[in-house]
């Protein structure tokens, strides 16, 4: 039974979320004997499209969601461009739906208002012709890039995300084209694991002037050699955390918790949690960043349709206005649209 809806008049900015078209996968028979298919692809199978229908249909669940940011995630990139000018074809769709969205004829919702998008830092000064093609394919809507750095000795924990090594954004390479983005007016998300928090640390207080984004507190680890260990390693998080929230041009998004890295009790669970059971295994690690960065550098986020894994779209945000019941009327505008406006630079 679907819940009712908490505070449906609050105002919303969803600033993380993506739209793909899987259509190339499809989950693979299981062998006798052999591993199953890590769950993180488990969770979104049932979201193999996730186009503006798809989303048009979970803004419109119940929650008043105005507007909302794309996030990359490495769908529709142009096939005829070089390796590095790929990922422009990204931009260049989801300007297109945010085009469509801005028509009106889809309701009131302004859809992919911002859009953060994928360029390789590790090209240095040569990156930023690939930032200028994305600030024109994205026709005013172009906030910033996201480089994942996620990254863990364990293969189990990612799974089919196991991409990078250890230390990028340490990296003198990555951050000789990191240097081009506060010119060129972008942010940039971090997308890592709670154990490299020490290198976001020093990214941050290395340029000062760029805002980062802190993408899903961080993602607490709860899988492979972390398994059972997430109350074990709360304490080492919560410092990194306080640590990072030293440096004011660092936001972070309360979100991604529903993950298949974090594996709390919630995910994949049947029957499917309700916003209660999410509130209370979130609330620790929300409330810690909204201790540490205060509301107006915090902001609520969806992550969909990765954290479907967990729960659907409005129990997501019921769990998070249950979390957030007694903070002040100023402080949910923050948490819910007003950080997120005003980091991604919404004309709203």
């Amino acid at each position: 039974m679907a819940e009712p809806i908490l505070d449906p008049d609050l105002p919303i900015v969803d600033p993380h979320h993506h739209l793909w078209d899987q259509r190339s996968y499809a989950p693979r028979p299981v062998a006798p004997g052999a591993p199953p298919e890590h769950p993180f692809m488990t969770a979104i199978a049932g979201a193999r499209r996730y186009l503006l229908d798809e989303l048009l249909a979970d803004t419109g669940s119940g929650h008043k969601v105005v507007a909302t940011v794309f996030v990359e995630c490495g769908s529709f990139y142009n096939a005829g461009a070089t390796a590095p000018m790929s990922p422009v074809g990204e931009t260049e769709f989801v300007n297109g739906v945010a085009a469509m969205s801005a028509s009106g004829l889809y309701g009131e919702t302004r859809v992919c208002a911002g859009i953060v998008g994928k360029a390789d830092l590790l090209l240095g000064d040569a990156v930023k012709p690939v930032l200028e093609a994305h600030i024109k394919a994205g026709g005013g809507r172009f906030k910033g890039i996201r480089n994942s750095a996620s990254f863990d000795a364990d293969k189990e924990v990612l799974g089919p995300l196991n991409r990078m090594e250890a230390g990028f954004y340490l990296r003198e390479d990555f951050r000789a084209g990191f240097k081009h983005l506060a010119p060129m007016g972008l942010s940039f998300d971090a997308w890592l694991l709670e154990p490299q928090l020490p290198d976001l640390i020093d990214l941050a207080r290395a340029f000062p002037q760029t805002t980062i984004i802190l993408d899903h507190v961080g993602t607490p680890l709860g899988r492979g050699s972390y398994q059972g260990r997430l109350a074990e390693r709360f304490d080492g998080w919560r410092a990194n955390i306080v640590e990072l929230a030293r440096s004011g041009n660092v936001r972070v998004k309360l979100g991604g918790l529903a993950m298949a890295f974090c594996n709390f009790p919630s995910f994949l669970a049947e029957p499917r949690a309700s916003s209660e059971q999410l509130a209370s295994e979130w609330a620790p690690y929300v409330e810690t960043c909204i201790e540490a960065f205060g509301a107006e550098r915090c902001m609520f986020e969806s992550n969909f349709p990765v954290d479907m894994g967990a729960c659907d779209y409005p129990t997501l945000w019921n769990a998070f206005k249950r979390i957030a019941a007694g903070c002040s009327q100023s402080e949910k505008t923050a948490l819910f649209s007003g950080t997120a406006a005003k980091t991604y630079r919404l004309d709203l």
